[in-house]
Formats: structure tokens, sequence, C-alpha cells
């Protein structure tokens, strides 16, 4: 098995190459490459691709792809390659299930197929989303926690701290982290979920020594919580990066990678950026040593996944890793509209839908593509857990049928959605609950997806 001193020595005795030579010589040249070579074709009449052959195809691409240009260090400059019998190994070994949180919160995360009846796993919050205060990190995560659904929180991101907006690699995100750490377990402790796990572990760590620096077990954090670590477009790594892989496996703690080929870019279209999303799977459990992962593909002008080619993209990604693997992929979608908005509970059923019934569990979610703070409420990644577990065995066929008629609601709103409110415009921290106008948008929600065959609550509020 490749340990971390294999790719440190991979990554300093690797072939030499420039970052520039690497991403389009090298990646961009061999992806498109491959989706000629197994002639892998999008379809936008079918979001939700329901052909066997396809999704192993791609697979068989996404392989082939990670054995002939590897991984790429940044530090170094040089190819971080992997052989055949490597890539093997490390599918076969990859684990195929782990355990999260403590007490009655402990759950088992486990692999899942293509239209499996079991519902996905719900890691649900912000995914990373920016927060500008403590207060407003308390009122998200409590209502993360609240969530039945919910096997795991996501939390925001602070960028102040003390007052002051955080700089990278600096006292201010070495504190910041801290306060991610003790503010989670808080917000957990009131609602009575003392023992939910956090799995994006610290979203306020970005740098390698803020994360080193709040993962001491006096801030709260848990050997049964997840670490997670992104992934640079495409399939590289840097030390720090290498740095945090470190850490956490000195503390036991399950590595995440998480990582979001965009579409339009080095990849390709929808076809190329699947087989890349699917080659970084393998690439991770290697270069990362990661034990489970999170996708999150996004389109190059909306940043969103709700799109025909986003939901193609990663029906055909959870097919392939699910029908080929026992891997642990959890994908994180993204909305273009904003809270308390119709098109944003749309965007968020589709992408959910296309996830789930492939065979993936599932992160919700980024709202209006995360580029704002405090843009994000409670609701959303509720509404999304009751898709999750609603669409939980249906067949591809008819998952194809839904998500057709969804994105038919919204798409023609991507280059210029909603944004929405703001959180404390559409949430009432006090009481927990939406605003009266957002309940409004809930009715709504419910009665659109009564019409669609889709029995969802609304949360308890519609």
């Amino acid at each position: 098995m490749v340990q971390i001193l294999d790719v440190m020595q991979k990554a300093l005795e690797g072939k030499p190459m420039s970052e520039t030579d690497y991403q389009l010589r090298s990646f961009a040249a061999k992806v498109n490459e491959k989706v000629k070579e197994y002639d892998i074709h999008f379809d936008r009449n079918t979001p939700i691709p329901d052909d066997p052959t396809l999704a192993d195809d791609a697979f068989q691409a996404a392989f082939d792809l990670v054995v002939e240009v590897g991984a790429y260090c940044t530090n170094t400059n040089r190819v971080i390659s992997y052989t055949e019998s490597e890539v093997k190994e490390a599918l076969r070994f990859a684990p195929s299930e782990i355990e999260f949180g403590e007490g009655k919160d402990r759950r088992k995360l486990r692999p899942r197929s293509v239209g499996d009846k079991n519902p996905p796993w719900c890691l649900l919050g912000a995914g990373g989303g920016a927060c500008s205060s403590e207060q407003s990190f308390l009122a998200l995560v409590e209502g993360y926690a609240e969530i039945p659904e919910a096997n795991a929180i996501t939390t925001p991101a602070l960028t102040r701290v003390g007052g002051m907006r955080i700089r990278p690699a600096s006292p201010l995100e070495v504190l910041g982290a801290q306060r991610n750490a003790v503010l989670f377990r808080e917000a957990c402790n009131r609602v009575g979920r003392q023992g939910m796990p956090v799995m994006n572990a610290l979203s306020t760590a970005e740098s390698d020594i803020a994360l080193a620096g709040a993962m001491h077990p006096k801030y709260g954090l848990r050997q049964s919580d997840g670490y997670m670590i992104c992934c640079m477009d495409p399939m590289k790594v840097d030390f720090a990066r290498l740095n945090k892989a470190t850490v956490a496996l000195g503390l036991g703690g399950p590595i995440g990678m998480c990582f979001g080929p965009m579409m339009g870019g080095y990849a390709g279209g929808p076809e190329g950026t699947a087989i890349s999303n699917i080659a970084h799977h393998m690439m991770g459990i290697l270069t990362y040593q990661a034990s489970w992962f999170l996708p999150f593909p996004l389109h190059l002008r909306y940043v969103s996944s709700s799109c025909r080619e986003l939901l193609w993209l990663i029906s055909l990604s959870g097919q392939a890793i699910s029908r080929n693997t026992h891997l642990l992929s959890v994908n994180l979608n993204y909305t273009s509209a904003g809270p308390s908005t119709l098109m944003c509970l749309l965007e968020t059923s589709a992408s959910v839908t296309a996830a789930v019934t492939s065979g993936l569990h599932i992160e919700s979610l980024g709202v209006a593509s995360n580029k704002e703070e405090d843009r994000t409420t409670p609701v959303e990644p509720r509404i999304s857990a009751e898709v999750g577990h609603a669409v939980a065995g249906m067949s591809l066929a008819d998952a194809n049928e839904l998500v057709t008629r969804l994105v038919k609601g919204y798409e023609d709103k991507l280059q210029a959605p909603p944004l929405g409110k703001m959180l404390f415009e559409a949430w009432d921290a006090d009481r927990r609950r939406p605003s009266k106008d957002y309940i409004a948008v809930l009715k709504e929600y419910r009665k659109k997806m009564k019409s669609l065959g889709i029995g969802v609550r609304g949360g308890p509020w519609a």
C-alpha cells in the first residue's frame, strides 16, 4: 500500500514538469483523449443516464487517466506517478465503512448502489459557506443539528474573530479555527445532539498551521469526526495539504478529500469533467490517504451544480463509482439561487435526486454559489435531506423524469438567479424557524413536489 512517506518520495523524485505543462499538455490532453477513446457523450435530454456500459466506460477512462498522468506536487514541480497495481491495490483496501459520532449519534457510513433503497448519509450544513459572526455560526449549526435526518454536520466558515477579518496563515486564522471547533460543539450541546460528528472538521482553517492549531481535543474535536482536506484542480497537491494529512493520520481521524472539478476548465465539457471527477476519487486514496470523498463538480459560468450538464455529470460519476468500487462518496451540491426562493429548493431537489438515485451520499449544500456571507439558512439542508430520503430506491428512469421536470422550472433563470434573503431576514434564530415569507415559499414548494409525486414535509413548518 502507498503510504504518506511513499507519496513524499514520489513528490521529491518524480518526473520534473512545469505546472502549466501538467495542466494543459498532460492532464487536459489526456482527458480529451479518453473521452474520444471511450466514446463518452452527454445527452441533454437525459440528465440522469441509464446505461451501465457508459458508467463502466467512464470508470475505466478515469482509471487510465490516474495511471497515465498521476498527481502533481506544486512545491517540487514534479509528477507523483502511480502504477496500475498501486491504484488497484488502493481501491481494494480502501475502507468500506466508517463510524462517525458518539453515543446515540454514532452512525456507520457505508457504500450505496444505484437505486439503493437505503437512505443516503446526510452531511448537512453550509458546505463551508462564509458567516460573518459567532451569532450567525451558532444560529446555523443549531438549526442543522435539529434536522432529524442529519448524520453529520458541515460547518460554515467564520470570516471574523474578535471583530477582525481573518487573514490566512495568521494568528487570527488559528484563533478562528479554534472558535470554529468550540462553537460547533456548543451549538450541538444546546439542542441535545452532543454526539453529532462534524465532517468538514474546521472549515475556518484553510492553512495547515490553523488546522493543526485547533485539532487539540480540548477544543472539542474527536477522533470520530471527519477531517476534510481539499484537493487543487486538477489532481494537484502541495506540502501544506500533505501537512494536514500527516497531522490527521497521526490523530487517527478519517480523512475526507474534497475536490471540485470545474466544467469548462481543464477537463473541458461534461464528459471530460465526469472522467476527472471519478479519477479524483482514485487519486485521493493514494495522494491524500483519504478514506472518504466529497466531490463538488461545478459549472464554470453558474458556479452551481443544478444545470443539465452537471446533473448528468453527478449521476454518471455516482454510477461509475458505485458500480465499480466500494468507495464512500458524498456529493456536495451548490445552487445558483439564494434562500427563501422556490428556485433554490428546486435546484437542490434536482441535484440531490441525481446523486442519491445514482448511488451517492449527500452533503447539502452551498447556497447562492457560496459567494456571500450569511446567505444561507438551516432550511435548505433540511429540504435536501427530506428529498434524499424520499427518492431513495427510485429507478434511474423515474429519476430522469423527475429531474427533467424540476430543471425546466428554473434553467432559464440560471444566468440571473434570485439571490433571496440573508440569514436573519429568512430565519428567526430565537424561535429556530423560518420567516413567514419563507414558510409561504415552503408551502408552494411542497405543493409543487406533491404534483410531481414526491412527498416531502417541507420541514415542520409547511
